[in-house]
């Protein structure tokens, strides 16, 4: 992984959250996955070791969770 991945559900929390990230981290070196709304990417979420969102995973495959704003299992439903 080249970029870093910052995964969010669209939430209040989320969306501040992705506007921090993106003041912090030059936009073409980090994804935006809302995976509220983009739910296919779920799985890739939970195989990176995302367990709430936001999150912010590193090309190291650090997984950075943000200020919580919502588990995973919320967002599965």
């Amino acid at each position: 992984m080249s970029k870093s991945i910052f995964y969010h559900a669209g939430c209040p929390v989320c969306i501040s959250a992705e506007h921090d990230i993106l003041n912090l981290i030059n936009s073409s070196n980090v994804e935006v996955v809302n995976i509220g709304t983009d739910r296919t990417r779920i799985a890739d979420a939970q195989q990176a070791g995302v367990k709430s969102v936001p999150a912010l995973v590193t090309p190291t495959g650090n997984v950075l969770h943000i200020n919580f704003g919502a588990s995973m299992e919320d967002v599965i439903g």
